[in-house]
């Protein structure tokens, strides 16, 4: 096992920039915000730590990447930001692919995104992927399949004997699918991929600084060991983009894990194929993250 610690001076470079326009723009943050921005430099904080990487397969190692700074990202002449034209975010629960998302794209968003319970096979040649973008049209389709802890049982057997071939706007491919239990487990998995996918057309790079979201994961094992929230560098950059108050935030997403949840870890498969909207939320598994929240609202409102 190996910590990434970076020194106190990287981080502020990093989080703050040596831009004077950038550090003025900093120190015009409400106070509460700097305090908890401020908490990345702390040795000691509970709130925002050193990356840890457990094996020589975790991302870091096999994945090198140049690190984004705020500077950097504030910057890039290629991210997107929301307009007042388009600043929707569309989560569509579907089984098909991104030219359905594109073709179905509303004016006013500022991008797509298909979630489904389907195992994604974007080639022949290829084993399968969790997720695909396309940044430059604003859409993309992430798979859950393969974050059910019964994946690999026979209830996932495929419907399919032979290979069939299939005009391009055929779909029945996905008909009868498998829905699993949706666990509270699964939907934090969920939550993590979809929100990291999401910063991503929001022009955050993988994170490099702290232990954080925008951390890239190489396999299941490295996504479980990825926190659900932000580092302040990349909570920055998002406030940046978006234009929140991370008090409003926090509270928005205290008032998501409680509003219609259940304490109880799954729901059910026959459950899962009914309304969305209509179901509660299995939220066992969001219990420290709701505790963290709580103590990042306490530095805000000190």
């Amino acid at each position: 096992m190996q910590t990434v610690r970076h020194s106190e001076h990287t981080l502020k470079t990093a989080l703050i920039s040596k831009n004077p326009a950038l550090v003025s723009q900093y120190e015009k943050l409400d106070a509460g915000e700097k305090r908890l921005m401020d908490e990345a430099f702390r040795p000691d904080s509970d709130l925002f730590g050193p990356i840890t990487l457990h094996s020589q397969s975790d991302w870091i190692t096999s994945h090198p990447e140049a690190p984004q700074d705020f500077e950097e990202f504030f910057s890039d002449p290629y991210r997107k930001i929301p307009s007042p034209q388009k600043h929707s975010i569309y989560v569509q629960c579907i089984g098909q692919i991104l030219k359905f998302l594109k073709k179905k794209k509303p004016e006013d968003a500022f991008c797509v995104v298909g979630i489904t319970m389907i195992d994604l096979y974007p080639r022949d040649s290829w084993n399968f992927v969790f997720g695909q973008a396309s940044l430059t049209d604003g859409v993309g389709i992430f798979s859950f399949a393969r974050y059910g802890s019964d994946f690999y049982s026979s209830h996932y057997e495929g419907k399919l004997k032979k290979l069939q071939k299939k005009s391009s706007s055929d779909y029945s491919v996905f008909d009868n699918y498998y829905v699993p239990e949706v666990t509270s487990v699964l939907l934090l998995r969920s939550c993590k991929t979809l929100t990291h996918e999401i910063g991503h057309i929001f022009g955050l790079r993988h994170c490099q600084w702290l232990a954080c979201l925008m951390q890239g994961s190489n396999h299941l094992e490295e996504a479980d060991q990825r926190p659900l929230d932000l580092c302040p560098i990349c909570l920055r950059k998002l406030q940046s983009a978006v234009g929140f108050h991370l008090k409003d935030r926090y509270k928005a997403l205290v008032r998501w894990v409680g509003a219609e949840s259940i304490d109880t870890p799954t729901v059910t498969p026959e459950h899962s194929r009914a309304d969305p909207l209509s179901l509660p939320k299995p939220v066992e598994a969001f219990k420290e993250w709701k505790e963290w929240i709580t103590k990042c609202l306490a530095v805000l409102q000190k």
